[in-house]
């Protein structure tokens, strides 16, 4: 039920996101998902890509530093309603959020994907699931 995410940490310039992306491109590492969080000097940009493994391995020997970390995914109706209901299952089950993001759910409809990370995903996917969110298999998103 975890899905590998990958942290590429930059500076805060010009080009900074546009170089991993490159790579990975030119490597034909497809991303799924991605978000860019910043400060004033450092930039994280997070990636959800199919090969992970390959994926860091493109990016390290680009001189990027990579950090492999497992998430949760969970698939809802795409849209407020679907992030709302998620997001209140979540709260009522007394887990804390460290971060989110979202992406439209390829070939699934009208359906989106939650990337979520929590200080203990184990017990995350315990409570998610007891609540009845479905998470999302590694496989859907990250082979292709």
């Amino acid at each position: 039920m975890k899905i590998t995410q990958l942290s590429v940490f930059t500076e805060n310039k010009p080009g900074h996101v546009v170089a991993p992306c490159r790579r990975l491109a030119e490597a034909g590492v497809e991303i799924r998902a991605l978000s860019l969080a910043e400060t004033l000097r450092f930039g994280v940009l997070r990636m959800i890509v199919a090969e992970p493994a390959r994926a860091a391995q493109v990016l390290e020997d680009a001189g990027f530093v990579v950090k492999a970390t497992d998430v949760l995914a969970v698939e809802v109706v795409n849209g407020s309603r679907g992030l709302s209901e998620a997001l209140a299952t979540i709260e009522e089950s007394g887990l804390n959020i460290e971060y989110m993001y979202a992406f439209p759910f390829q070939n699934h409809g009208n359906r989106a994907v939650l990337i979520f990370q929590f200080d203990d995903l184990d017990a995350a996917i315990a409570r998610m699931q007891a609540a009845g969110l479905k998470l999302v298999a590694r496989k859907e998103l990250q082979e292709s």
